[in-house]
């Protein structure tokens, strides 16, 4: 394989004494430190990169520690159970850079009192490969099935060869193993390929015995330690053979060798060579960041609003790292496909800002299943976006997990980790727009509901005859104290010739809408004072019930209307709630973009919650 890889040769070393047992390893290890001597004096490496836990590797370790060269070590900090670990751990600590592939295993290697700054946490570099390769012309593969020499010997005693379905085989390309394990119905067997690899096309796996017991491993791997209970291993095929896991993103993202490469570029063959050890206490520092390459972990959030469509990288604390904006299109067909073009575009350059993309949050407006990332259905405001499945386009695209939600449910999220919500039991949200929202926090989770239409405070009645509402009904929040609600009133003034006063204007091409309503109202206009105090005097009954209803410890009022409902709004608390629930606060939220911070903190929040 290195040599059809074109690989510049400079030495070939027969070094692996024949025989399966514990003794040939040591000889072969022997005769590797005999004869590597003589080939690293002639070589001068300015950096040995020695690849996992192999017995060789450990000889190539040794060899270039005693001789002063300076080693990089792939995949070090990693637990599997077995001799493996003693040897992994063994050359961890010869080794003066490390790449690892979990942050499992960065602590690992933290823990084991080595330097932070001179770890990486890349990611599996066979990931990049992987996550890329996945195609439909695998057919003529399907034929080859792999096989260790006792695994061949017990098949050809028992006849297995003879059958139709059965392949053994020394050797399988690595790319056509990879269209192997992609499309296999079930991996069964004792290879970390199993742990590792195969969670990246989310295939079956059954993992035999205690080999790999100490791994991480996605939700594909069922583990059967008495690998000789053939009952259990019946049983355990009856149960994943055939299953489709979502992709598994423990070891790796797609990006590892980029950075690897970054990172040996960035070492100094200046500095001293002699390790320092970090003893305890342990740095606490768990984020990504070292001295060359600061990398932060991020989301890439999208928000789906009425007129437009954004997309943005927002790092773990909040900041808002580059957003992009687009015209929200009107077809389902051109709006996926410009969801699809800004995400990748995004995540493109997210790597070139040493970000690290967790996944993929979406707010959208309309009912939202946000277990299977469907839209149910949606307002007026989005066309053609019905029963829309948006978690397995971007995820088949982005090889990213996905999270999609409503909007109102997005800015209480926003609230809870990046604003006035945050450490708060129950509070709720209103979002003021185009429309009227919301979000309820209760006992620090969001409430979606049986049906998932939990939160839907614009929709609350406040009048038996009031206006229209979009929704079919009449006397809702909405239809009193939305952005549209206010363009329909500004535009009747307007028509009447009873909205501008002096000072104001409005240009012939431009529409009449809700902030030449409010400027109206500043400037002295009545009409147009008393058309804003009905909708606050609505939103404030909307808030009263909801204070009656859910005991809120807090309520916040966001979007481009909070800021002129505010006043009014607390007026008519202290008019019409009970005393008991008048001491609780109202708000205005200070948060810029709640939206695309809501769909960030469903990215942020998951996948921090456990190991990535």
């Amino acid at each position: 394989m290195i040599e059809q890889d074109d690989f510049d040769i400079n030495t070939r070393l027969h070094t692996i004494v024949r025989g399966e047992d514990e003794a040939a390893m040591v000889e072969s290890v022997g005769l590797a430190l005999v004869k590597l001597p003589d080939v690293l004096n002639r070589l001068k490496p300015d950096i040995m990169i020695v690849h996992g836990d192999r017995f060789d590797a450990l000889a190539l370790a040794t060899s270039a520690a005693l001789m002063n060269i300076r080693i990089l070590h792939i995949e070090g900090g990693e637990v599997s159970g077995t001799i493996d670990d003693s040897i992994r751990h063994a050359i961890t600590k010869l080794a003066h850079y490390h790449v690892c592939c979990t942050r499992s295993a960065e602590q690992h290697l933290i823990s084991m009192c080595e330097d932070h700054d001179r770890i990486l946490l890349a990611g599996c570099p066979s990931y990049d490969k992987l996550l890329s390769a996945k195609n439909k012309d695998y057919m003529s593969i399907i034929r080859m099935w792999l096989g260790s020499k006792e695994m061949v010997r017990v098949m050809r005693k028992k006849g297995i060869e003879h059958h139709p379905n059965f392949r053994a085989v020394k050797h399988v390309p690595f790319d056509q193993f990879i269209q192997l394990v992609a499309h296999a119905g079930c991996m069964i067997g004792n290879s970390s390929c199993g742990v590792r690899e195969v969670g990246a096309f989310g295939t079956p796996v059954i993992n035999l015995g205690t080999r790999q017991i100490g791994r991480e491993t996605g939700e594909n791997v069922l583990h059967v330690r008495d690998a000789d209970t053939q009952d259990k291993i019946l049983q355990a095929l009856h149960l994943q053979f055939g299953k489709q896991y979502p992709c598994s993103k423990i070891y790796g993202d797609g990006n590892a060798v980029p950075r690897i490469l970054k990172f040996l570029k960035s070492i100094d063959l200046q500095e001293p060579l002699q390790k320092k050890f970090c003893f305890p206490p342990v740095k606490e520092n768990i984020s990504q960041d070292i001295d060359h390459i600061l990398e932060t972990l991020s989301a890439l959030a999208v928000d789906l609003g009425g007129t437009n469509l954004r997309v943005a990288i927002v790092s773990m604390k909040g900041e808002i790292v580059k957003k992009y904006t687009q015209f929200n299109p009107k077809t389902y067909e051109e709006r996926i496909n410009l969801i699809l073009q800004m995400c990748v575009e995004a995540a493109a350059e997210a790597v070139k800002l040493n970000c690290r993309i967790l996944g993929v949050g979406i707010s959208t407006g309309g009912r939202v299943n946000p277990r299977e990332g469907i839209v149910l259905h949606s307002t007026k405001l989005i066309q053609e976006w019905n029963s829309v499945d948006l978690r397995t386009p971007l995820s088949d695209t982005l090889h990213l997990p996905v999270w999609v939600d409503n909007d109102g449910n997005c800015a209480a999220l926003a609230e809870r980790k990046f604003g006035q919500g945050k450490g708060l039991e129950n509070f709720v949200t209103l979002i003021t727009g185009t429309g009227i929202g919301g979000g309820i926090i209760h006992q620090h989770e969001l409430i979606h509901g049986s049906s998932f239409c939990a939160a839907e405070l614009g929709h609350l009645v406040v009048s038996l005859d009031g206006p229209d509402c979009s929704c079919g009904s009449h006397g809702c929040i909405e239809a009193y104290a939305s952005g549209m609600a206010l363009q329909r009133e500004a535009k009747k003034l307007h028509d009447e010739d009873l909205l501008l006063v002096e000072g104001m204007s409005v240009p012939k091409d431009e529409a009449v809408g809700a902030l030449h309503l409010i400027q109206a109202a500043k400037l002295g206009n009545a009409k147009a004072q008393s058309i804003l105090r009905t909708a606050g005097t609505a939103l404030g009954l909307g808030v009263v019930n909801i204070l009656h209803t859910m005991n809120p410890s807090l309520v916040i009022l966001s979007g481009v209307l909070a800021s002129h409902y505010i006043h009014i709004v607390k007026d008519i608390i202290r008019q019409q709630a009970l005393s008991s629930v008048q001491d609780v606060d109202v708000v205005v939220s200070d948060l810029v973009d709640p939206a695309l911070l809501g769909a960030a903190s469903m990215v942020l929040d998951y996948t921090t919650r456990r190991i990535y």
